[in-house]
């Protein structure tokens, strides 16, 4: 069984000012679909802290998911944090800009310099629209470092996909 931790980020949950509930809606949906839950964190903004958090749970887990953080403002650093933990730059990713500024303009809204922000994500990232906000989520995949065991995985990921 897959197991998975879930870092919560956003100073504001780290010091009670919001209650969080992203981390139970989570768990739940984790548990299932029969996800083992090892740990639930919550980090404040702080991109050496989060990017810390991340590669502790690196070592123990399968699935690590983010929640918070990608904002349009300068305190959300959950993006830069994670390229930092898994050794990449960020990139900036011209058709997120665009589905950004559509969203922004749907509240009859002009886009700005820190909602452009939420263009970067980073290198390699598998982006995916927000159908309800203007920062896209994203999807890391991070494998293994010992070659025979990264060309196995790939093997094994891609034969379900052969088949269709």
């Amino acid at each position: 069984m897959p197991s998975a931790e879930i870092i919560t980020i956003g100073t504001e949950i780290l010091l009670g000012e919001i209650v969080d509930t992203n981390t139970r809606y989570l768990a739940r949906s984790l548990r299932d679909l029969g996800i083992d839950l090892y740990r639930t964190v919550t980090i404040g903004d702080n991109a050496e802290r989060i990017a810390e958090t991340i590669r502790e749970s690196m070592q123990r887990t399968e699935i690590i998911i983010t929640t918070g953080g990608l904002g349009p403002t300068i305190d959300d650093p959950t993006r830069d944090a994670i390229a930092l933990a898994v050794g990449v730059k960020t990139e900036f990713r011209s058709e997120l800009w665009a589905q950004i500024k559509k969203r922004v303009s749907l509240y009859g809204r002009t886009p700005t310099e820190n909602q452009k922000r939420q263009a970067y994500v980073p290198q390699g990232a598998i982006a995916l629209e927000n159908p309800v906000g203007t920062a896209p989520c994203f999807i890391i995949e991070y494998l293994p470092q010992k070659p025979q065991k990264i060309a196995e995985d790939a093997q094994t990921t891609q034969e379900p996909e052969k088949k269709n």
